[in-house]
């Protein structure tokens, strides 16, 4: 579908975030028709937008490096990059999701944990580090509270698996 499409006005793609420059209506109703043959889906409902930009503001926390084990706050960095208040930030997201924000940082934590500890390049004890807790018990705590299996169990192949990320929630 897409070789059919003209993608000489698809300006730029980030995650969560695609920029066309359509100005021909049937182009552009063509362009989002195809959208979820390449995986993506068009969010209209602005509190879905905000939700979806808290998620794009989570995941660079954990997943490209940014704040992980930084001194700045999960609270601040999501309010510096949406624009929003984070207490504003949180009702969105607990009304649009049924699910606090909080939790959902948590389950974003535990996923990365999963992802580093299946490495099996670092110990509990640089990964609890590198994701910001204050110790390996309470990383190992929280761990077990989400998975119900203990990182050890988890690295020995016991528990379910990684969720892929769009599936958290």
């Amino acid at each position: 579908m897409l070789k059919s499409l003209d993608m000489t006005e698809l300006e730029r793609i980030s995650l969560g975030k695609v920029v066309v420059g359509y100005e021909d209506e049937r182009q552009l109703a063509q362009f989002i028709d195809a959208l979820p043959s390449i995986g993506f889906a068009l969010v209209e409902d602005e509190g879905q937008q905000t939700v979806e930009m808290i998620k794009v503001a989570a995941i660079e926390l954990f997943y490209h490096g940014n704040n992980a084990n930084s001194l700045i706050r999960n609270s601040d960095h999501l309010s510096e990059r949406t624009g929003m208040p984070y207490h504003q930030l949180s009702r969105v997201f607990s009304e649009q999701t049924g699910t606090t924000l909080e939790k959902y940082i948590i389950l974003l934590k535990i996923e990365r944990v999963k992802e580093l500890l299946s490495y099996k390049d670092l110990t509990l004890s640089e990964i609890s580090y590198q994701m910001g807790y204050s110790s390996v018990q309470y990383l190992s705590n929280q761990f077990k509270q989400v998975t119900d299996v203990t990182p050890k169990q988890f690295k020995e192949g016991k528990g379910g698996g990684r969720i892929p990320l769009d599936r958290l929630i």
